[in-house]
């Protein structure tokens, strides 16, 4: 089985585009020059939440950031990964301790091991994927975002 059977088919995709709401967004910052910024335009413009996770906790796009995940005093449905391979595993691990629904491990973040304990730990997950061009292509969003 190739990993984007496990880890970005049809049917998780969908499960997590559908039926979520706030999408905590690890690695946002003021920068609009970084995917993480047009990524977290577009989930805003699709109806989420998105919450900025960043070390200086800045505020982006309107709503207030959190240095980490565990400083979020509501419940995330979704932890958007824009950081390095090798930092993927901390933050799934910390998705996890958050009761977080879902991992979502954008373009070219791949870590096989921290995806496996977060499905183990009943969380969806998506890897090697981006959110933005899975709505385009379901026609959720405008071309030009």
């Amino acid at each position: 089985m190739t990993t984007d059977a496990i880890y970005g088919d049809a049917a998780t995709i969908d499960r997590v585009l559908n039926d979520t709401s706030t999408w905590a967004v690890v690695g946002l910052s003021t920068n609009t020059e970084r995917a993480a910024y047009g990524v977290a335009q577009v989930l805003q413009r699709a109806g989420k939440r998105i919450v900025p996770v960043h070390p200086s906790a800045p505020t982006v796009l309107g709503e207030p950031g959190y240095a980490t995940l565990a400083e979020i005093p509501f419940p995330v449905d979704v932890v958007d990964l824009f950081v390095r391979s090798e930092l993927a595993g901390d933050v799934a691990d910390q998705a996890i301790a958050i009761g977080a629904k879902a991992v979502w491990l954008q373009l070219d973040v791949i870590d096989e091991a921290a995806a496996e304990r977060a499905r183990a730990a009943g969380l969806d997950v998506v890897m090697d994927r981006c959110p933005a061009i899975e709505l385009r292509r379901r026609g959720d969003e405008e071309q030009d975002a």
